[in-house]
């Protein structure tokens, strides 16, 4: 079993709930293979610790991943997970992720900051996985 630390990076501006940044942290980190399954999750003191959020903030957040199936408490041992989101065209060594790297890399050179590269990769990533009339491919992107 490894143990698997996540740094939590919560947003006090960002309209989300807090417990919702810790779900959305934690899939992320899951499709990215940063967490498999067997990994322990930080525990809600350590998350407190590092973020000064209220404990019952961060259970709120593994209640809902449990919820989802995507993890599970083991009293006493802490929150494991229970599967990956994780696709190999999403792997740090991909090609596609490299692709990535060189366009986030040329953006940033135009002059482009976080939040505008954020807007762009949303609205393409909106465009291409809304339906088009009698696009049946598109139409099952959607649905992911």
């Amino acid at each position: 079993m490894v143990v698997q630390v996540v740094d939590y990076r919560i947003d006090r501006r960002s309209g989300v709930a807090t417990y919702l940044q810790i779900v959305q942290q934690t899939k992320q980190a899951l499709r990215l293979g940063l967490l498999v399954p067997g990994d322990r999750l930080p525990t809600a003191k350590q998350v407190v610790e590092a973020t000064a959020i209220n404990p019952n903030t961060v259970l709120k957040a593994y209640r809902e991943l449990e919820r989802e199936g995507l993890v599970a408490p083991r009293p006493g041992l802490g929150t494991f997970v229970l599967r990956t989101l994780a696709h190999e065209e999403a792997a740090p060594d991909s090609p596609l992720r490299a692709e990535l790297a060189v366009w986030a890399a040329k953006a940033r050179q135009t002059g482009l900051d976080r939040d505008d590269v954020t807007a762009l990769v949303a609205a393409v990533v909106d465009e291409e996985y809304t339906a088009r009339p009698g696009d049946a491919a598109a139409k099952d992107k959607g649905n992911l």
